[in-house]
């Protein structure tokens, strides 16, 4: 595919365009996330397996004096996808060079970034699944030749140009890999998959974190804040920011585990992570669907949540848990939800389902 280039904008929108694409205006939470990041991987928890492949894939391109192949990285939100973006690029010693699908808008704002990497660099592009089907098909011939073509002029005179690219890797995440097209997900290299942490691995990056931010916590208070994160270190990190506000103002600012179950109350969450949205979305499809089965944006409209919010937020750690199933008819809470919130099916008469508590 050819990109054209006649009629392009001037100097001064070119590079505000460039500047929004790879920039980031952070505010100071954004900041505070950064420094609780990990740089490298011996410092990155969890995700063994993975990060036990990506080792060794470095290691060898290294050895090999070669960029390291295309990554795909794919999980639901929060896992660490952008972190370990960082991290690749810290281990190859590489320019990070951070965008997203959604802010590449036309195929000549990918041009430019493409033909403005230097030798290894590291191309991150969030949410790839966004990409048009038209950048895709830049994206072809530019991670497998490292070519790119654009037109230069118009009419008559237009020409065709053919523009060798420095060696780079680009490095996609997304939280939809099913959205991804077959030819762009084929042509990653290295395909890694993030799973959702266990509490003790969170347990840990609890009070690493901790020990960034300088708030004391002991072992039982960090392992609390964990077992409620739903398994996402990006939830870990945010409830620990609001339990050390609690701890602080109605505490003597050490969280224990005392102190992290009063303030996660407070925030309606429960011992098992589930929040006020959670309870929300499956007592609407008990009692207003006896149970489901129920489509998704059934249940959207229902409790006033985002279908793809509900899909890629909440189902994935309600179905870790038991709680809800899919099926081709729609969605359906399990017994277990039941028992969880404490109702159980008495009588069905019709339609009617009568609960106990």
């Amino acid at each position: 595919m050819s990109i054209d280039f006649s009629g392009t904008d001037d100097k001064q929108e070119k590079k505000q365009s460039k500047d929004e694409l790879l920039s980031a205006k952070l505010t100071t939470e954004d900041v505070e996330e950064w420094s609780l990041r990990p740089q490298h991987l011996s410092e990155y928890i969890g995700q063994d397996k993975a990060k036990s492949n990506l080792s060794v894939f470095i290691q060898g391109a290294m050895r090999r004096g070669e960029p390291l192949d295309h990554v795909l990285l794919h999980g639901p939100p929060g896992l660490g996808k952008t972190t370990l973006a960082k991290i690749i690029a810290n281990e190859m010693g590489a320019q990070l060079r951070p965008t997203s699908g959604p802010a590449i808008e036309k195929p000549k704002d990918l041009a430019a970034l493409l033909t403005q990497l230097n030798d290894n660099d590291i191309l991150f592009i969030d949410e790839i699944h966004r990409l048009n089907r038209s950048i895709e098909e830049i994206l072809y011939p530019a991670m497998e030749d490292r070519q790119i073509d654009i037109i230069i002029g118009q009419g008559p005179s237009a020409a065709s140009i053919c523009l060798e690219l420095k060696k780079f890797t680009l490095v996609g995440a997304t939280t939809r890999s099913g959205q991804l097209s077959s030819p762009l997900r084929d042509r990653f290299g290295i395909d890694l998959k993030l799973e959702l942490y266990s509490p003790e691995d969170l347990r840990k990056i609890v009070t690493r974190s901790a020990e960034v931010l300088g708030i004391e916590i002991d072992y039982e208070g960090a392992l609390e804040i964990a077992s409620r994160s739903r398994g996402t270190p990006r939830i870990a990190n945010r409830l620990l920011r609001r339990v050390r506000d609690f701890a602080e103002v109605t505490g003597d600012g050490v969280i224990t585990k005392a102190a992290a179950d009063d303030a996660l109350l407070r925030l309606e969450i429960d011992k098992l992570g589930l929040d006020a949205i959670d309870r929300r979305l499956m007592l609407s499809i008990i009692k207003n669907y006896n149970g489901g089965p129920v489509g998704l944006e059934t249940i959207a409209a229902t409790i006033n949540e985002e279908a793809v919010t509900i899909e890629d937020v909440y189902e994935p750690f309600l179905m870790q848990q038991g709680f809800l199933t899919r099926t081709p008819r729609g969605r359906c809470v399990t017994r277990a939800a039941y028992a969880h919130l404490g109702l159980r099916q008495v009588t069905q008469d019709g339609d009617q389902l009568t609960f106990e508590d």
